[in-house]
């Protein structure tokens, strides 16, 4: 089954290549720089530049994979969830292409590309695991039973992992996006120079607001020259007491998970899974629970179309596809 997968949810266009269990190719165009002097995605800048980008991307994919548009048996898009204009345009050159090739088109959703992107590495966990979805967008802690058996146990009630780390480095000075430079930075300071706090809730749900927002008091109720000596002096501490912070939230809700489920395979997925911390402390929880832990590559925790391109053949084998007239869900869930 060779598939074509875009990817346009946000602000990298994306397109891969799957061909009976292997990526042939696998192309992302991130925006990245673009946004950075905003400190976020434009949602008309990124939607504006899919529509520059989406051709170039998917002809370089074919091109890379060595493979004939019209050799496909299917397209793969993604129809939900993310920002609606960036959504539309994937999704309507999907449609096109998959109607002037005459061949399916299978709608995906993102956060199922995300579950399923821990089968593009070479441990494919067994089912059923516990899969931890951390992304700018979203958190979430979802049971994976059978293909397309998702039950979710918690999901953030306000800010996602991936979009506080985006903001308290906005407020740390740092760039867009601010995920990774707070990453770097911590891995040089000490987690333990300030104790921000965690929110654990009683259930498996997520709530990063409280620490933002603590964040902003701690530097605001400074003056500017203390708050600049502390910056100067202690940036890579504060990254550290930060990462600490949000890992610790996250790693605790997957404890508690397999405690109360008794599942022994957990996966953590989407873009906060490339963290380092996160990465060690997941695998150390493996080995302290006796669970197996799975983690992709960095190149599947970013956004991409080669977990698109999967789970549209996954799908495909399984009888769904999509009707021509498919439209955008921005709010989509699993």
């Amino acid at each position: 089954m060779l598939v074509l997968g875009i990817e346009s949810s946000c602000d990298d266009t994306a397109a891969a290549v799957w061909d009976d269990g292997t990526v042939r190719s696998n192309v992302v165009s991130s925006q990245a720089d673009l946004h950075e002097e905003y400190g976020g995605v434009v949602p008309e800048l990124a939607s504006r530049n899919h529509q520059r980008l989406i051709v170039p991307v998917v002809q370089r994919a074919l091109a890379e994979a060595d493979v004939d548009a019209r050799a496909l048996d299917a397209i793969a898009g993604t129809y939900g969830p993310g920002l609606p204009g960036s959504l539309l345009v994937g999704l309507s050159f999907a449609k096109a292409l998959a109607q002037g090739l005459d061949v399916h088109l299978i709608g995906v959703n993102h956060l199922e590309g995300h579950v399923y992107s821990v089968d593009l590495g070479p441990a494919r966990p067994a089912r059923p695991f516990l899969c931890l979805i951390v992304s700018g967008g979203h958190t979430e802690l979802v049971h994976v039973g059978d293909d397309f058996q998702h039950g979710v146990l918690g999901r953030t009630r306000d800010d996602a992992a991936g979009e506080a780390f985006d903001k308290i480095a906005q407020l740390f000075g740092l760039g867009y996006p601010g995920g990774p430079d707070i990453d770097r930075h911590a891995e040089s300071g000490a987690p333990t120079f300030h104790d921000f706090p965690r929110s654990r809730l009683d259930d498996f749900d997520f709530s990063f607001s409280g620490l933002k927002t603590s964040v902003l008091y701690y530097l605001r109720d400074r003056s500017d020259a203390e708050r600049e000596r502390l910056l100067d002096e202690h940036l890579d501490d504060l990254c550290a007491s930060v990462r600490a912070a949000v890992v610790d939230v996250l790693v605790d809700a997957v404890r508690r998970a397999v405690e109360a489920t008794g599942v022994g395979h957990v996966a953590v997925v989407g873009g906060v899974a490339a963290n380092s911390a996160l990465r060690r402390r997941m695998k150390a929880l493996g080995r302290d629970e006796g669970v197996d832990v799975s983690v992709p590559d960095l190149a599947y925790c970013m956004d991409n179309a080669a977990m698109i391109a999967q789970a549209g053949a996954r799908r495909l084998a399984a009888g769904h596809a999509s009707p021509p007239t498919l439209d955008v869900h921005p709010s989509l869930q699993l």
